[in-house]
């Protein structure tokens, strides 16, 4: 096979949204770059072109102009109840969760505006709680939706990369799979690997790994931005920790199949400590995808409060795992049950106004900023398109008039053996009855009356209570759930320059990590739960911090190095 060989100031492995940062901070500082990945051209943006966009800010104005009073003090209060931090090694983490709370509280929407990026003017509540003020979740809406979503929070980054790339600045290089990191005398000085085989396909599908050639790039500073480990069911599971119970047999993937965690173990090699690898963020909403972009394609439905959920048994899921309150409490909750699957019971009413899918191409209004589309999909009546093809299309979905023929289908459904049908129905006709009244003991009804005192529930994003079996709500849907793999919460540990330490504390000479690889700053930034809206928020901050540091200009308090 043939050998080629390159040279450069900055080296970034991976071009996800941390990767396009870094390379942008570090093109600014007048450095020579050059950009990896082992997939094909049409995947410039990694997952964050697939991403619903959202991102987490802190006292922003479109929070005032919905009259939401949000505080750094009070995100603070919720970031560290929500992540737990426990151990010696969060150490960095910590610091990585104050450095970048104070980015959302203060330059990040600036920062995102003069390259552009806009937002949707309804800030969402995501990630509620309900365990009480120190406990996990959100204390107020802080889901700010890019005008875009993920291909407009990735745009002006690939944006800048061009254009250097067209000036000779930049070296854009796809197909190059890492295996090795180069280290001479503890530096690292670059990478080597296989060159694959040119592809085709288009963006998410899985390529060939056939080996054509090899290469080796010498860099100054070598920037591992190369996601975390939710395409490779493998690791997920070998991961997976005993506080979460048992790993789901059956799962369905939330990002493409090259999220596969390869850089972890050569990133090790090198000298880096991994930590924090048995947090994870999965989610419990997912749905297969009736027309799939990569192996095992999932999609999340992003819900809102009022559905009735039960387990695969037909029990009722406790206080307060409620959809859309706290993702990780009901994942562990569920794996108690023995089932990898659970259920939402609802209305077309319901469906309608609360559920929304993650992900770009199933938002084609907010994608393609069509305002026309927005308005007639968001406002009108009757499910979005892409929700109503799920309805039409997906395997998951279950219409029926009356809740007698909703059960027997549920029942009839793989894995409906395990369905309790009295179970359940008491469980509807029980929650029906208390939405007679004002006045109530069921606590998911008490909290959906109260968040609709939130105007942007009120108007985009909650139905008005109503009986589930109420004939002009209807038809009755049961949704199949399931475990969706999504994100890594640990990785290699960081500085707050993003330098790669070792496992006594130490910067390795020359490394630098950014994004999930990194669990988004400092080996784990979010400790054991997600606010929401962070993840690419992470990327943003990290790419930024190991960009600037790699550059040689600046470090994480903005002095000169």
């Amino acid at each position: 096979m043939a050998s080629r060989t390159h040279d450069t100031d900055v080296l970034i492995i991976g071009w996800g949204l941390s990767g396009l940062v870094a390379a942008g901070e570090a093109l600014t500082a007048g450095r020579r770059v050059t950009i990896i990945d082992q997939e094909p051209r049409s995947n410039l943006g990694g997952q964050a072109w697939w991403s619903f966009g959202g991102l987490f800010l802190v006292d922003s104005p479109e929070q005032r102009r919905m009259g939401i009073h949000d505080s750094l003090e009070l995100a603070t209060q919720d970031w560290f109840g929500n992540a737990g931090f426990d151990r010696p090694e969060d150490e960095w983490p910590r610091r990585w969760a104050t450095a970048y709370l104070e980015f959302a509280a203060g330059e990040k929407r600036s920062w995102l505006r003069e390259r552009g990026v806009g937002f949707f003017p309804v800030v969402g509540w995501a990630e509620r709680g309900g365990s009480g003020a120190i406990g996990p979740g959100n204390s107020v809406p802080r889901f700010h939706i890019t005008w875009g979503t993920g291909p407009g929070i990735v745009a002006p980054f690939i944006s800048a990369v061009e254009q250097a790339e067209s000036e000779g600045r930049a070296t854009v290089l796809p197909r190059h799979r890492v295996t090795e990191l180069l280290v001479d005398a503890g530096t690292v000085t670059g990478a080597r690997g296989d060159m694959l085989a040119d592809s085709a396909e288009p963006r998410g599908s899985s390529s060939s790994r056939e080996v054509v050639a090899d290469f080796e790039i010498r860099a100054e500073a070598t920037i591992v931005a190369s996601g975390g480990i939710g395409g490779n069911h493998d690791l997920v599971r070998a991961a997976w920790p005993e506080r979460l119970g048992t790993p789901p047999q059956h799962m369905l993937t939330g990002v493409p199949a090259y999220v596969d965690g390869s850089m972890h173990a050569v990133a090790e090699a090198a000298g880096a400590r991994l930590i924090n690898g048995d947090r994870m963020w999965h989610y419990v909403e997912g749905i297969t995808n009736w027309d799939p972009v990569w192996p095992a394609h999932g999609i999340r439905i992003l819900p809102g409060p009022s559905s009735l959920w039960l387990d695969a048994t037909g029990r009722r899921l406790p206080v307060p795992l409620y959809p859309g309150f706290d993702t990780l409490g009901t994942l562990a909750h569920l794996r108690t049950t023995g089932h990898d699957h659970s259920w939402f019971i609802t209305s077309l009413k319901i469906v309608e106004k609360e559920f929304a899918l993650s992900g770009s191409e199933q938002n084609p209004d907010l994608t393609g900023k069509d305002v026309k589309l927005l308005v007639k999909s968001r406002l009108a009546k009757g499910p979005t398109g892409p929700v109503q093809a799920f309805l039409d299309e997906g395997e998951d979905f279950i219409v029926e008039d009356d809740l007698e023929s909703l059960l027997e289908r549920m029942a009839r459904m793989p894995g409906g053996d395990a369905l309790d049908v009295e179970r359940a129905r008491q469980e509807v006709l029980a929650r029906d009855r208390e939405v007679g009244n004002e006045f109530t003991k069921d606590a998911q009804l008490s909290m959906l009356r109260s968040m609709r005192a939130y105007r942007g529930d009120r108007l985009i994003r909650t139905a008005a209570p109503h009986r589930l079996q109420d004939p002009s709500a209807g038809p009755m849907i049961a949704v199949k759930l399931h475990v969706l793999t999504r994100k890594s919460l640990g990785g290699i540990q960081t500085d707050l320059d993003g330098r790669a330490l070792d496992a006594a504390g130490a910067p390795v000479p020359g490394l630098y990590a950014a994004g999930e690889a990194s669990g988004f700053g400092g080996g784990g930034v979010h400790g054991y739960r997600a606010l929401e809206g962070t993840f690419l928020g992470g990327c943003l901050f990290s790419g930024r911090q190991a960009g600037r540091a790699a550059a040689g200009i600046t470090s994480a308090t903005g002095r000169p190095r």
